[in-house]
């Protein structure tokens, strides 16, 4: 059986093990230019040096008004490009791995910056808020509704991921996930829940997949051959009538084809649902996206590495990504394989390699 501490070769890149970090949002440019900051560095660094055979940035914005908030990072400017570049670097330097997701929020941008016991919802334009956009004139429950964009605005976001993709190879990420997942932008043109359009991009399942397709075509023709190309969905909407998962894998097909080297299956975002959460809850998502032949990444309250051994042992999945618990304990790979024996100078960094009982 495959083991977590396989290593996984997607094109020309090899990964050490398949205990990954996804993307989580630390809503902390305080600055609001989009700019990482020291903050980043010292967060991303230190999953990196705890043993995580990749890291995936949090929501990065292609566009000023693709940001949740005002507090995100994002991938639109050369500064913000210079500052990824030193994060970058610096996980390199330990020895792992870092990709960056590529977002745009459509109708759930313009939002306040998640803060414990702080106000949420909505951020209006009066207070530093901005005009939201979306497939269609239909508001997520509690936001504002957005502008539905044009066919030539719909050519720009295009344009606009392409864009950030060129500035994410010149950072050197090893790794771009685009976000077509939980309720942003890609996603609402995906669902027909958000979707209510009558042209080339609404109605059919062709139409809908149309812009994810697009995106995925020129980020791919900008994006290094040797790198990998990955794709965040919500595998279902877990409303009667939504996305779901056979649409989910009709989608993976059509990304095998375009380049798409592996999904990251999570699910959920696009309207309020019922969700049966639990342990595990999306690997059988994962297990059928990935019967596609597409190889997936499995998510979603996922807290040890023996449950990860047996996701990726039993071909659910290809990887598994640890969020929640990856942000309360960063070192979780290191300390699982020195806890098995084995030998903690291939995943820590050299200076951190005496903390652990495999250590000669």
């Amino acid at each position: 059986m495959t083991d977590p501490f396989d290593p996984l070769t997607l094109r020309g890149l090899t990964l050490n093990n398949r205990l990954w970090v996804p993307a989580m949002c630390m809503y902390s440019v305080d600055a609001g230019d989009g700019v990482p900051t020291d903050f980043h560095l010292a967060h991303y660094s230190a999953r990196v040096a705890g043993g995580f055979g990749l890291i995936i940035t949090e929501a990065t914005a292609i566009h000023p008004a693709g940001r949740i908030s005002p507090a995100d990072t994002g991938l639109w400017s050369d500064a913000q490009a210079a500052a990824w570049a030193r994060i970058v670097d610096q996980a390199h330097r330990l020895g792992g791995a870092i990709g960056v997701q590529l977002a745009h929020a459509g109708r759930k941008a313009s939002t306040r910056p998640m803060r414990p016991g702080g106000p949420d919802g909505a951020l209006p334009v009066a207070d530093g808020g901005w005009e939201t956009l979306g497939p269609s004139a239909s508001a997520f429950p509690g936001l504002a509704v957005p502008h539905e964009l044009t066919r030539d605005e719909i050519a720009g976001i295009v344009r606009d991921f392409a864009d950030a993709a060129t500035r994410a190879a010149a950072s050197g990420f090893d790794v771009i996930e685009l976000h077509a997942a939980h309720g942003y932008l890609l996603h609402q043109f995906l669902s027909p829940l958000a979707n209510t359009r009558t042209d080339a991009y609404g109605g059919s399942l062709e139409n809908r997949l149309r812009l994810t397709l697009e995106v995925t075509d020129a980020v791919r023709a900008v994006w290094p051959d040797g790198r990998p190309l990955f794709v965040r969905i919500s595998a279902t909407d877990w409303v009667e009538g939504g996305w779901d998962v056979e649409q989910s894998c009709a989608l993976a097909s059509e990304l095998a084809a375009r380049g798409v080297d592996l999904i990251d299956v999570s699910s959920g975002g696009v309207a309020p649902a019922s969700i049966p959460v639990g342990p595990g809850y999306q690997v059988e998502l994962a297990r059928q996206v990935r019967a596609t032949g597409m190889p997936t990444a499995a998510v979603g309250l996922i807290t040890t590495v023996a449950q990860a051994s047996e996701i990726i042992g039993s071909g659910a999945a290809d990887a598994v990504l640890f969020g929640r618990e990856a942000l309360r304990n960063p070192y979780l790979p290191v300390q699982a394989l020195a806890a098995r024996g084995g030998d903690a100078a291939g995943l820590a960094p050299v200076p951190y390699v005496r903390a652990w009982p495999s250590a000669s």
